[in-house]
């Protein structure tokens, strides 16, 4: 068929459609790259070239960066209403004193969130859910003053429920009980429609992070979630980590069936840290309610610590409010820097390229570089994207651990040099992903000093005890069905 004849007979309506198409595509190849990362960009592009009848619209709905700026604005507002005790206090405290390749790691963080490093107890480390709500929950019954809570999944059952008769018991003492929990990370869970009244009914002050409510004229992008997961009592006990507030199974009959628990670590803080928690929760809180919560600099107390160590500190909140990527400069400036040894321990390993060449040059360097992960993933999609990087990671010589199936090992860490004087760690809610680097809101906390890295050091060792190690030609064996999917999946890693 002659193809001048096939254009000639087209319709004046065919024609519009067809420039429409090849418009929008010429057009999305000039705009989409501008300030987005290369992967992310080439992603964007891919879709909107190939399926542009869903790729346009999913881009700017979740992909546009005007609106990564507005909340960047948002953000900027929050902060300069809320206020901040930490203005006038320099990056470190006077009497501590830690190598330079730390202390810029330290001004890095104080440049892109505005958090000075500070003095903190750490109480406690928590490997165990069920116990770690119990603790949790009994800080909560010792509260007199305040009570603030912010976690990406909530629920109330049966293992939770503890902490919550904490909080009812709380109000009925005269405490102010606050809960933020995010709105699509908790919706899918069972006794969601009837949290709000419960909530209501024993007396506790909550609202959701995130909302998606655009018949209210609340329009938030869905793919922007706050991921974060933190409770403060009284500006005196402070909680945060990896765990969500959820039975270990997530409620899945499923997951009870084959005995499949997700495996978090909990670190319970005191001192002047919890300033910089409180900062971090009031300004989520006035973002969803308008309300301005006081706030005050905690200093150090000794006597409050009950082991009369000291951890250097710093809390490093990151997410679309923010400029730079904070928690992703962290691990790649972190990573630089080793020495001796980096462990890795995230659910789901989906770096950002800055990332991975980090971690391939601190190979070529000599430093003896480990992975923990899933022996096999909860999420599809994000399970294969992981494993594509396994054979280039194998190749440079990353030891990769994978913790037994079906558990799901949701602790999020970096370790460098634990067992040398200059080791330094970083633990919290982020993955070691795009989306935990780029979507969400997420809180790191940073440690360049104390007993906390020796702590998750352990902690480590008990996780290699349980794994085992992956080898090169197990990795090769695999079938040619999962070496595809594992590649396709890739392309979708910058959009994960």
């Amino acid at each position: 068929m002659d193809p001048t004849h096939t254009f000639a007979t087209l319709e004046w309506w065919q024609w519009l459609l067809l420039v429409l198409e090849y418009g929008f595509k010429i057009a999305a190849i000039g705009i989409v790259p501008g300030g987005q990362k290369p992967g992310s960009s080439s992603a964007w592009l891919l879709a909107i070239l190939f399926i542009p009848l869903i790729g346009l619209p999913l881009y700017l709905l979740m992909g546009s960066k005007i609106i990564s700026e507005r909340r960047h604005e948002t953000q900027q507002h929050a902060a300069s209403v809320v206020g901040d005790p930490h203005a006038t206090l320099p990056d470190l405290p006077p009497d501590a004193t830690i190598p330079e390749n730390l202390s810029t790691i330290v001004r890095l963080n104080r440049f892109l969130t505005g958090m000075p490093a500070c003095w903190a107890g750490v109480d406690d480390i928590l490997p165990d859910a069920r116990k770690a709500i119990v603790r949790m929950a009994g800080a909560i019954d010792r509260a007199e003053d305040f009570v603030w809570a912010e976690f990406y999944i909530t629920s109330w059952d049966e293992v939770t429920d503890p902490f919550f008769q904490a909080c009812r018991r709380a109000v009925e003492r005269g405490v102010e009980v606050r809960l933020l929990f995010d709105q699509v990370g908790s919706w899918k869970y069972p006794g969601y429609r009837t949290l709000g009244k419960r909530l209501d009914a024993i007396g506790v002050q909550w609202h959701l992070t995130q909302p998606l409510a655009p018949w209210r004229w609340r329009f938030r992008r869905p793919d922007l979630r706050n991921h974060r997961k933190l409770l403060i009592v009284d500006g005196e006990i402070g909680f945060m980590g990896s765990q969500n507030l959820i039975d270990p199974s997530y409620l899945s009959k499923k997951n009870v069936a084959i005995g499949r628990e997700w495996v978090d670590v909990i670190i319970e803080l005191s001192g002047s840290v919890l300033s910089s928690l409180e900062l971090l929760f009031a300004t989520d809180w006035y973002l969803e309610t308008g309300e301005v919560l006081p706030i005050e600099d905690r200093p150090y107390e000794e006597e409050k610590n009950p082991d009369r160590t000291r951890n250097l500190v710093q809390l490093v909140p990151s997410g679309p409010g923010y400029k730079g990527d904070p928690n992703l400069k962290m691990f790649v400036a972190m990573v630089h820097q080793a020495k001796d040894e980096v462990i890795m321990c995230s659910p789901y390993f989906i770096p950002d390229e800055s990332l991975l060449e980090a971690v391939k040059a601190a190979c070529y360097r000599g430093v003896d570089v480990h992975l923990l992960v899933c022996e096999q993933s909860d999420q599809f999609m994000v399970g294969h994207a992981q494993a594509s990087y396994y054979r280039s990671l194998l190749e440079v010589g990353v030891t990769i651990h994978l913790y037994p199936k079906p558990m799901v090992l949701h602790t999020k860490y970096l370790l460098i040099d634990p067992d040398t004087e200059h080791g330094s760690a970083v633990v919290g809610s982020s993955n070691m992903d795009m989306r935990s680097f780029g979507l969400n809101y997420e809180v790191s906390l940073y440690v360049a000093q104390g007993q906390l890295i020796r702590q998750l050091n352990a902690l480590t060792q008990s996780y290699y005890s349980l794994s085992r190690v992956l080898g090169k030609q197990e990795w090769e064996n695999r079938s040619m069905m999962n070496k595809y999917l594992d590649n396709a999946m890739r392309l979708t890693s910058a959009l994960q």
